[in-house]
């Protein structure tokens, strides 16, 4: 066994556990009697604890047991959920998984630092656990609690366990005498009542006196196990009808032992002889009763064992449920594979590579015109493509895996603002890739801290502003055009345009008279350094991270706008592409440069006339059935030498609803382009996002539309500036 290996799967299972722990304990303050989810919770502490007991990691054996203990207490109603408690068990969470990086990762023991915070918790967690329990509320026991479909019973009945017993006829033949059996009986415990039943007994003509006759029904106080109780009787258990019915409290406890189990495939009867609710013995009468009656409709176990009255229904049906458990846990394991990160990067790797070879392939059987050759490339590129598309989704995740991590820093963050917030999530299955969701989840972080910080008001404030005092924070998930768009929406006071102006005016980071649409407003609180805050805090106030928070996500090619309403709140949209790896593209050629446009942007191509251009005045636009459709010139914009007299086209892009257009010279055709990251030496260009090399070996630049469209505004705004300061000065104006 590859002891390594095994440390990292238990160091994956050990994080996908405190993460649905830490789902579970901030569910349960909100609905602390559900016993499902305080199941759940306990299932996953019990098992980071046992697969720890496996690799001998004794810091998290010791500190995670202690944590099951108290939550064995929750969960057999012994001890009452509460906002305390809830706190203290999530503070444990974060421990174990700072123990499981320590132990696993780096393989040392905790250091002094984690050790005294190891301490402390202890001590906090020892209160509840063998701390004064009087004063602990207790929770009522769950009204749908098994247990209570018992028959009640005077209450010191239910505390004992019931025996009922019928010796057979042949027992004093065989040298048995009942009595025996009774004294030794009473050596595992005491017999608080017994009847003598004589009901067997014939009439004085028909008595042998060489029979037994009798039976006994025995109240039994006793610790001993069922199985103990049954060994009692097992020199007569052939001749005898033995049933032994435990009392209320054990049958709770079956049912607690039921629940401990770890999810394994195993058949009813070793579930209920493994809790000790069932003896060898019965399991054995039982299964040779249901061979015997193997086609019959009533033939199934559970119901014969029921019949006999050797197990209790409601600890069947417990027994029953965890099997399924256990059945429906396998056929889930059996359904996934883990695969390793890399693993998966090297076959995007391949396909990207697979994807340039068939591009080159069609492109040589097109020159040499071919019909076989054409329709065998055809064939590959549709498989390729096929391949593509399956190997890119073995890298999508759904996105409500990355939204959930927010609950808990929602309720944290609210406490520490003095401040009641609730988090909705929305489009959780909307799935993307892998290598996204691991580089946009701190940029979420800090946008949903920021809308806590900065947007959502006070409980008083609200109220005054007639809102209610509880906000609402929302994170939504969609796809769109080939794009994904993650939303963060708050209910709070907005942004203050005034305000963002006069910071910005401030700190030059504006000139004073220039005019700003209301989204370049807004676009302004991404400058370095600006912030609005009025005082420093731990979250905000320092102008650091909403600048890089953009930095990040432009360089996974996307976007980030804001819209907001006055005393209504601010929404911040971010587009995302599905994957980096590989992209349809529409090839267009200027000069001798080709370039890549993402093909979900791409609307339409229409040519580009002199007629079309005669009412523009000389300005970059022109009317597209009786739209204003502005245009780049990429010849212009990357300063390339073309030909004069040359047809151009404009490509229609359209990104975040705005439409805009690109001129170009050739209009190439759709492809598969596989993405190659720009060097270092190129991180300052605007509107590329990255390279590719086609069939024929150019190589051709892949354009980033939102950023290139962006970036002619500016130079288009610049030039303007100029042109205004030269007519202001020029010796005509001041005369």
């Amino acid at each position: 066994m590859d002891l390594d290996q095994a440390l990292q799967t238990y160091l994956v299972e050990a994080r996908e556990l405190l993460e649905e722990m830490e789902s579970s304990l901030l569910r349960l303050e909100s609905t602390p009697e559900d016993d499902e989810i305080i199941g759940a919770v306990f299932r996953a502490a019990h098992t980071i604890k046992g697969s720890a007991g496996l690799f001998g990691l004794a810091p998290i054996i010791g500190f995670t047991h202690i944590v099951e203990d108290i939550l064995d207490q929750v969960r057999n109603h012994r001890l009452a959920i509460s906002a305390e408690l809830i706190k203290l068990l999530l503070e444990s969470c974060d421990h174990i998984n700072l123990l499981v990086n320590i132990v696993v990762e780096q393989g040392d023991n905790p250091g002094p630092a984690e050790l005294a915070q190891d301490g402390m918790l202890r001590e906090r967690l020892q209160i509840y656990q063998q701390g004064d329990t009087e004063s602990l509320v207790r929770l009522p026991c769950s009204q749908t609690s098994p247990v209570e479909r018992q028959d009640p019973g005077p209450q010191a009945m239910t505390e004992l366990w019931h025996i009922s017993l019928r010796f057979g006829r042949e027992v004093f033949k065989n040298g048995m005498e009942p009595t025996s059996f009774l004294r030794y009986l009473a050596t595992l415990g005491e017999i608080v009542a017994i009847e003598t039943i004589t009901a067997a007994l014939p009439g004085w003509q028909a008595l042998d006196p060489e029979n037994c006759y009798l039976g006994y029904e025995i109240d039994f106080d006793s610790t001993a196990s069922k199985e103990s109780i049954s060994e009692v009787f097992e020199f007569v258990r052939d001749d005898c009808q033995i049933l032994i019915l435990p009392p209320h409290s054990k049958l709770a406890e079956y049912l607690a032992l039921i629940e401990a189990l770890p999810e394994e495939n195993e058949m009813l009867g070793q579930l209920l002889v493994k809790t000790g609710a069932l003896t060898q013995a019965e399991l054995e009468a039982a299964l040779h009763l249901q061979h015997l009656h193997a086609q019959a409709p009533h033939a199934r176990l559970g119901e014969i064992l029921i019949s006999q009255g050797a197990v209790d229904e409601v600890v069947v049906d417990a027994a029953l449920k965890k099997q399924n458990q256990g059945k429906e846990q396998k056929n889930k394991e059996q359904r996934f594979v883990r695969v390793h990160a890399d693993k998966l990067d090297d076959l995007i790797n391949l396909v990207g590579e697979l994807v340039v070879a068939s591009s080159g392939a069609n492109l040589l059987a097109q020159r040499l015109r071919d019909s076989q050759l054409l329709e065998a490339t055809s064939v590959i590129a549709m498989l390729v493509e096929e391949i593509r598309d399956g190997a890119l989704h073995l890298r999508m995740v759904p996105i409500g895996e990355t939204f959930n991590r927010f609950q808990r820093v929602v309720r944290d963050v609210s406490q520490e603002l003095d401040k009641d917030i609730t988090l909705r999530i929305s489009g959780a299955d909307t799935e993307l890739d892998k290598s996204v969701v691991e580089k946009i989840g701190d940029p979420l972080m800090h946008l949903v801290r920021n809308a806590m910080d900065h947007g959502i008001e006070s409980a008083e404030r609200r109220q005054q502003a007639g809102k209610p005092s509880q906000g609402t924070l929302t994170l939504n998930a969609f796809h769109d055009s080939g794009s994904i768009v993650l939303e963060i929406q708050d209910d709070g006071a907005g942004l203050d345009k005034e305000k963002i102006l006069k910071k910005a005016l401030e700190r030059d980071i504006i000139a004073p008279g220039q005019q700003l649409s209301e989204q370049d407003i807004y676009q302004l609180i991404f400058e370095p350094g600006f912030s609005t805050a009025e005082a420093v805090t731990n979250l905000s106030g320092r102008g650091v991270g909403m600048d890089v928070v953009k930095r990040n996500i432009q360089a996974l090619r996307g976007s980030v706008e804001l819209h907001s309403e006055t005393g209504k709140g601010t929404l911040v949209r971010i587009r995302l592409p599905l994957t980096l790896a590989i992209i349809d593209g529409f090839l267009v050629r200027v000069g001798s440069a080709h370039y890549v446009i993402p093909l979900d942007m791409v609307i339409e191509c229409v040519e580009l006339t002199e007629d079309a251009l005669q009412d523009t005045l000389g300005r970059d636009y022109i009317n597209l059935r009786g739209e204003v459709l502005p245009f780049v010139r990429l010849q212009h914009y990357f300063d390339i030498q073309s030909q004069p007299g040359r047809r151009e086209n404009i490509v229609v892009v359209s990104h975040g609803g705005q439409k805009s257009g690109l001129v170009v010279d050739e209009l190439l055709g759709e492809l598969q382009t596989v993405i190659k990251p720009l060097g270092k030496l190129f991180n300052h260009l605007r509107g590329i996002s990255g390279s590719s090399i086609l069939g024929g070996g150019d190589i051709a630049l892949i354009l980033d539309i939102p950023a290139l469209v962006q970036s002619a505004i500016q130079r288009e705004l610049h030039q303007l500036g100029h042109q205004v300061m030269g007519h202001t000065l020029s010796p005509s104006s001041i005369n």
